[in-house]
């Protein structure tokens, strides 16, 4: 079993903004492989289905980004799963929209709810998929990445997020490091 968990805030005030750039993946993964009917568990929407012949859980939190800690490790102790079976999707303001970045281990980097994933597990070790969204011009962070994306953006955001979908297959097949050399090439 893995679980993956694509961070994001609920309601249909969020839809298409920034800091849901992981729930957008996650919608883009289970769409690929077919996978329907959400259930409510671990405070999140919850998808339990095949992707790349593997077991998975895909979970968008439903506390806001900044308690998704909660829903995380809640799903992590029920399961009892090592760090390793665990990917969190999330959006990344440091890279340009249409781009991705998956890492073994980091910092939470000033995203909240990376923090309270750090906080709730008690460590940095567990993959992340940083999805693009770039840099806030003069708008302050918080509006920027709670705004929506241009239709330029979401133009570049589409393919950006099918590759995000084969990273993501190609962690669950190859692991993380070969998944790395494979996506996160011209570093």
């Amino acid at each position: 079993m893995k679980i993956i968990v694509g961070l994001g805030n609920p309601g249909s005030d969020y839809i298409k903004t920034r800091h849901n750039a992981g729930f957008m993946a996650i919608e883009r993964l289970a769409q690929r492989h077919g996978i329907t009917g959400v259930k409510t568990n671990f405070h999140a929407g919850v998808l339990d289905g095949t992707v790349a012949g593997h077991r998975c859980l895909l979970v968008q939190p439903m506390t806001f980004m900044n308690r998704s800690g909660l829903t995380v490790s809640e799903a992590m102790n029920f399961y009892k799963l090592d760090l390793d079976d665990l990917l969190i999707l999330v959006d990344e303001a440091a890279l340009p929209v249409g781009t991705m970045r998956l890492r073994a281990t980091g910092s939470a980097g000033g995203h909240n709810g990376l923090r309270d994933i750090e906080d709730k597990l008690g460590t940095q070790d567990y993959p992340r998929l940083r999805i693009g969204v770039e840099s806030p011009t003069r708008a302050s962070r918080k509006d920027f990445v709670l705004g929506r994306f241009t239709e330029d953006q979401l133009a570049d955001l589409d393919p950006a997020l099918d590759r995000t979908c084969d990273a993501i297959e190609s962690w669950l097949n190859d692991g993380i490091h070969k998944a790395m050399s494979l996506y996160n090439a011209g570093e």
